[in-house]
This record gives C-alpha cells, structure tokens and sequence, in this order.
C-alpha cells in the first residue's frame, strides 16, 4: 500500500466514541425522597413524644386525672355488664314458650329457642351450630353433670300437621351424634309429631334411646317440644 493510501485511510477513521455517564433513574431518585421524607416524619415523630413526655412531667397531676378518669369508666362498664347479665339470668329463669309461639318461629329461630332454654336450664355454653351439613347438630350444651348434650331440631310451620319426623331423622341424629360430635345425650327436639316406627324403637345399642311423646299439656309447660 502506497504512504498516500495509508494517509488517507488514516484520516478517515472515526476518533473513539465517548462513554456516556449514566444519571441516576427516576426510581432511585423517588426512593431517596421517600427515604429522606421517612427520616423527617420519625425525626417530626419523636420530637413530639419527648415534647408530650415533658409536659407530663411538668404537669404531674394530669396524669392522675387520666388515671381516676379510666377507673371510673372503667368501673360503670363492668357495672353495667354484671348488670346485664343479672338482667339475662333473669330473663332466662322466667323463659318460656307456649306452642303456637313455637309454630309460628322460623326454623332458625326455632333452634335459638332451644339453645335459651338449654341455658335455662343449667347448660350455659349451649350453642346453636346448625346449618347446612351439619351433620345431624343444631345445639350443643354441656350439662352441669359434664354431660356433652347433641341436639337436632326439626320444626314443623304447621305444627301438628305438618310432616311427621321418621325413622330416617333419627338415624342420621344416631349415626353422627356420638361418633362425629362426641355426645353423651342425643335428642331429637320438634314441635310437630314423630312417627310411631321411630319413636317405638326400643334397641338403644343401634338407635339410642327412643324419643318421647307427651301430651300437649307437658309441651306447653316445658316450653319444648319433644
């Protein structure tokens, strides 16, 4: 290559490209105001604990206000919540259902009815856990003997001449009550009527025991209809 060649193919190359420097993003441009914006709340923050903390001090007596203020409100809650429960003890004591109040419940009702007198009764953690798959238990109490008690109810809109509850009841009631749920007692509470092929049943080691049938008389007075 002749030194003319070479001299113009040097004057032709390009000079090195610069690198370029990089500015900081916009994301870690937000992130340092959000750090410094977080540094000068807790800053604000704690100025204003130390300042509060000083004037307590100073002011020694409000301290004592607060503190006899929350004693007595304090003291009126708990009052008027020994005063409610007095009121539901009593109420309970005197709760009863005639049965055209119970014909006239909602089923749901109906079982909440059953848990009050259970209550009533002596069983103060009755509980109504009936609802959908629930296994043949509507109300759960344990009596003050340490008796775990299962109850299903079935109520009938029409009462006594509603649909009768069966054989089929009762075995669902058996096959879950103690297996599933644990109970020492199994009842089957309705105020309709039962049939006489599940009520007669007299094998207790395959359907527990057989459900009672008493008169209107004993339904009205107990408030429970069996």
């Amino acid at each position: 290559m002749s030194p003319r060649a070479r001299k113009g193919r040097a004057a032709t190359r390009r000079p090195p490209a610069r690198r370029r420097t990089r500015r900081p993003g916009k994301r870690r441009q937000h992130a340092d105001d959000r750090l410094i914006g977080l540094l000068v709340a807790a800053a604000l923050a704690v100025g204003l604990v130390v300042a509060v903390v000083g004037w307590l001090l100073a002011h020694w007596w409000v301290l004592i206000v607060i503190g006899a203020l929350a004693v007595v409100a304090g003291g009126g809650w708990l009052y008027q919540k020994q005063q409610r429960a007095r009121w539901e003890a009593v109420r309970a004591q005197g709760l009863r259902y005639g049965l055209p109040q119970l014909d006239a419940l909602h089923h749901s009702r109906f079982e909440d009815a059953v848990r009050d007198l259970m209550r009533r009764d002596g069983c103060p953690d009755a509980v109504r856990v009936g609802r959908s798959g629930d296994l043949g238990a509507d109300v759960k109490a344990t009596d003050p003997y340490g008796r775990r008690w299962v109850i299903q109810c079935k109520h009938r809109r029409n009462g006594l001449a509603g649909s009768a509850v069966g054989t089929p009841d009762l075995q669902v009631l058996n096959g879950t009550a103690r297996q599933v749920h644990g109970a020492d007692v199994a009842v089957m509470v309705t105020n309709g009527r039962v049939r006489p092929a599940a009520a007669d049943r007299r094998r207790p080691a395959r359907h527990g025991r057989p459900l009672p049938r008493p008169s209107r008389a004993q339904r009205e007075s107990t408030g429970v209809a069996g």
